[in-house]
């Protein structure tokens, strides 16, 4: 009998393994699809009430695919421009540094590290290029995981109440309103922030006079797209200007809409103003969100923007649950 236990463990310990080896380069996806699934369930639980809820389920996917494909276009074109962009002004700055007379022979060691600096600017354009399919399979996973978190929201309710162990109902309830609570304002920081960004980026473009207003709209639109995927944000709006300024040799104007972006845009606010308008909206310490974030981000990724602030706001809850048992015991 221990025998045969003994195998059925190692079988399942195999299985799992497989399974999470499986999962792991797509969890991002599914994290990212059930945090925007939780985001857009008010409108979904709405929208049910009028059609049925894989009907609802289909109509929010089928939004989010056409917002997808126009911000996929976007994306794709304006990093594809940076990536060019950059190569060619870094080899145009070697052509221009292996025609200086230099002494001592540093022309010979400038020639050494170029010859291994231009493969390696190579590879990464090319790493450019083949990420751009997996990019599009992780989107296949987010768009059909956001239709199964929506489709099945109310069972994944149920059963995640099924999992609090029984006589500890009052503070499983607890911990998850206090993830509910933090989560909504991170949504609710997150969408406002990402508005502001975009005002912010069209004034920029228009004031500093690098395009015309319709067109200054577009940016601080694509501004605010670009807001909601994380890793690129909104530096990636003001990064193309400044690249495009220099091209043109208006170095004033491109150092301006650098400082320009990167205070007011990003990333400086997503470190300084998104952790206050969340801690206003969870009522936590300011400290403990920043700490949160940054520390997040470290450990788990992009993911851990998410993860962290929720985490610590859960480790309090626990502090306190445990510090109200110990009164009422003494």
């Amino acid at each position: 009998m221990k025998a045969e236990e003994v195998v059925w463990g190692v079988v399942a310990l195999i299985i799992l393994y497989l399974a999470w080896r499986t999962v792991a380069p797509l969890l991002s996806a599914i994290f990212f699809a059930a945090i925007l699934a939780y985001a857009v369930l008010p409108i979904h639980n709405r929208l049910s009430k009028r059609i049925d809820s894989k009907k609802s389920a289909l109509v929010l996917t089928a939004l989010l695919i056409g917002l997808s494909a126009v911000i996929t276009v976007e994306l794709v074109l304006v990093i594809k421009n940076l990536v060019v962009s950059f190569y060619e002004d870094i080899m145009a700055f070697i052509s221009w540094s292996l025609t200086l007379e230099l002494p001592f022979g540093a022309h010979e060691v400038l020639q050494k590290l170029y010859s291994q600096l231009t493969p390696k600017l190579t590879e990464y354009a090319q790493n450019y290029a083949f990420s751009i399919p997996k990019y599009l399979l992780q989107l296949v996973v987010f768009l059909a995981m956001f239709y199964a978190f929506l489709v099945n929201s109310e069972e994944i309710k149920r059963q995640i109440n099924a999992l609090i162990p029984g006589g500890h109902e009052h503070l499983g309830e607890k911990l998850l309103k206090r993830a509910d609570v933090t989560l909504q304002a991170l949504i609710r920081a997150w969408l406002l922030l990402n508005i502001a960004k975009g005002i912010l980026m069209t004034l920029g473009f228009w004031g500093f006079g690098i395009t015309d207003f319709p067109t200054a709209l577009l940016a601080g639109l694509l501004t605010i797209l670009f807001s909601f995927i994380p890793l690129f944000e909104g530096w990636i709006i003001w990064l193309a200007a400044a690249i495009y300024l220099l091209r043109q040799g208006d170095l004033l104007r491109a150092v301006a809409i650098s400082i320009y972006g990167a205070t007011l845009v990003s990333p400086l606010p997503d470190f300084t103003i998104r952790p206050k308008l969340v801690a206003k909206e969870a009522k936590l310490d300011e400290i403990m969100v920043l700490v949160g974030m940054i520390g997040g981000a470290w450990a788990f990724g992009v993911k851990g923007l998410i993860i962290g602030p929720i985490v610590l706001n859960l480790v309090s809850a626990l502090l306190k649950e445990w510090k109200r048992i110990k009164a009422q015991q003494s």
